[in-house]
């Protein structure tokens, strides 16, 4: 992924250099598995450790593979040149390239998946934040874009946090699921190499043994990672499409927030836009883009075709390095999100009333007036709301046919806004645990 949507951490995971030293530890714990076994000398294991401290140069294995066309043959090349043609001659020994691909692939996409839980926990605690600290601030529900019924800004934030919450649970199911390792030689029969290597690497690495691979680790397991990585890239566009929305002018009920010496165009001094909601909205287009190649590299020829590969060579950095980047971004918009509690309570009152038409109607099939006659009485009051600016409350209180079945104090206490935030504990409750 490009520097501007990157960050360090997560970049680090997919270097060169991290990638060639997780093979070394591949390579060096199984040699030590096979000493254990008596099947190479203990003294040459203990020689392959001494590349721990070295620095694989990643130019040397370039130029190496540029004449063997294959990256594990020129990566075990470069070792033997480190520790010495002897101490490397039982280095891979069994084992096919694969091993360590796969192995290591998955190493880094545990290691990615940790930090990504850790991004979804701090998004929480900021969406938790907000959330207790607007319970009660009221703004208008809507549904279809369209004035609905009141609710509050703590609302908002409350489901985010709970989408997140599940979303922190997919990413964990999918670590989990992907956390596997396979030193199971060729066509992953073990014929050449004992099954306890495999456990020690494993061990060793932080994986669990594959019960059953080819010559590869199951590409199902990947696939349900990236769609897990995928459905937190919604969540993220649903978050991001709800803050752009509230920014509009014509709503302004919160914005991003705008920095001292910040510009908004280059035309037009007076714009304050939400760029970084839009940005994160093309990210999670990106993310989601791994999906579809994810999910059609489970179906492999046989035991093992390498179509795969090129994909996830691409994929792995580039949805994880995007997504790691997107929920620190949105971490950052939702901390410091600018409210505008008056502009939401003005609008909700732009229409006068209008949005308390289901209490209304209630209480007109309560009061026994049947419910198509109650809708067309609260109906047509509603529509001259709309089309000639009324009051609905007024208009309420001098149509006969509403005052024959509601007195006027019944029709007044109708408006009230604390009947719709009478059970926002209950709900903060269902969400926080609290």
């Amino acid at each position: 992924m490009i520097p501007r949507y990157s960050r360090p951490e997560m970049v680090a995971i997919w270097s060169p250099e991290t990638k060639f030293r997780i093979w070394f530890e591949i390579e060096a714990h199984a040699c030590d598995a096979m000493a254990d076994l008596g099947v190479i000398p203990r003294e040459n294991a203990e020689a392959v450790w001494k590349a721990r401290d070295a620095e694989f140069d990643v130019a040397r294995i370039d130029e190496i593979e540029a004449v063997t066309k294959h990256d594990v043959i020129a990566f075990l090349t470069h070792l033997s040149e480190i520790v010495g043609s002897d101490a490397a001659r039982f280095v891979h020994q069994g084992m096919t390239s694969s091993d360590v691909l796969d192995t290591t692939l998955n190493v880094q996409l545990t290691r990615a998946a940790d930090l990504l839980i850790a991004d979804v926990e701090a998004l929480m605690a900021a969406l938790k934040r907000r959330a207790y600290e607007h319970k009660d601030t009221i703004r208008i529900g809507r549904s279809h874009g369209i004035h609905a019924e009141p609710t509050t800004m703590g609302l908002t934030f409350a489901r985010f946090h709970a989408e997140m919450s599940r979303n922190l649970k997919r990413l964990r199911t999918a670590r989990e699921e992907v956390a596997t390792g396979a030193i199971s030689g060729a066509v992953g029969t073990f014929a050449n190499i004992d099954p306890a290597v495999e456990a020690h690497v494993c061990e060793r690495m932080g994986l669990t043994p594959e019960p059953i691979s080819t010559q590869v680790i199951p590409r199902d397991r990947h696939a349900a990672f990236f769609c897990a990585l995928g459905v937190v890239a919604s969540s993220i566009e649903n978050i991001a499409t709800e803050i752009r929305h509230m920014q509009r002018t014509e709503v302004l009920e919160a914005e991003e927030f705008f920095s001292a010496g910040q510009k908004g165009s280059s035309a037009m001094p007076h714009k304050r836009n939400p760029v970084l909601t839009e940005n994160l909205t093309g990210l999670a287009r990106l993310v989601r883009m791994a999906v579809t190649p994810a999910l059609e590299n489970v179906a492999l020829w046989h035991e093992r075709d390498i179509s795969h590969s090129s994909v996830e060579r691409a994929i792995g950095p580039d949805a994880t390095v995007t997504l790691d980047f997107a929920l620190a971004r949105l971490t950052g918009v939702i901390d410091k999100l600018v409210i505008y509690p008056d502009n939401m309570l003005a609008n909700m009152n732009r229409f006068r009333g209008l949005v308390m038409s289901q209490r209304v109607l209630l209480a007109l099939t309560q009061a026994g007036v049947s419910r198509e006659d109650s809708y067309r009485l609260v109906q047509r009051n509603a529509m001259r709301v709309w089309e000639e600016g009324a009051d609905f409350q007024t208009e309420l209180l001098a149509d006969d046919d509403v005052r024959a079945a509601l007195g006027e104090d019944e029709i007044r206490e109708k408006f009230d806004l604390g009947y719709h935030t009478k059970h926002v504990d209950t709900i903060f409750a269902r969400v926080f645990g609290e």
